[in-house]
């Protein structure tokens, strides 16, 4: 829905996700193109709807490594917290681990975080980066790569004619 705005974070903004509270917009890339599948169709391999893929170009600095045991250690967090049924505390109106854990790491200075994918069907090897922060500058630079301007320029493309 979002590839006419692909640097916008606009669908995590609007919703949340497992590191970011609703109103905070955030990126979530996979790092490979499986994983990035496996995201997309979380657990329902045959409802396959289109989607369009984007792929990146980045060079960002200030970035945790959340795969890291003796880091999840050194933070008090564990990987369980990290694949934490976040939807479902949301949904109660509790503050999920992952979204306070993003606040303290945010403080801290990072911009984002590369983290294991927990979506079903994902090995521990799969992994995700994920965004708060990202721009134009040197130590945060984020391109979409679309070199033959194939990506949408507006919502007006889903429009059914």
């Amino acid at each position: 829905m979002w590839a006419y705005l692909p640097l916008s974070g606009e669908g995590a903004k609007r919703y949340g996700g497992r590191f970011n509270r609703p109103g905070t917009a955030t990126l979530y890339t996979a790092l490979d193109l499986t994983t990035a599948w496996l995201e997309a169709q979380q657990g329902f391999p045959f409802k396959a709807q289109p989607m369009t893929m984007v792929a990146y170009r980045v060079d960002c600095s200030d970035i945790v490594d959340l795969t890291d045991p003796q880091l999840l250690k050194n933070l008090d967090f564990t990987e369980a917290m990290l694949g934490c049924a976040w939807e479902d505390l949301a949904w109660q109106n509790l503050q999920p681990p992952t979204w306070l854990l993003a606040s303290r790491l945010l403080a801290a200075g990072f911009v984002g975080a590369k983290v294991r994918s927990f979506a079903p069907g994902c090995a521990a090897r799969q992994h995700n980066l994920v965004l708060w922060r990202w721009g134009d500058d040197a130590t945060h630079a984020i391109d979409v790569i679309d070199d033959f301007g194939r990506l949408p320029k507006s919502t007006e493309a889903w429009r059914e004619t």
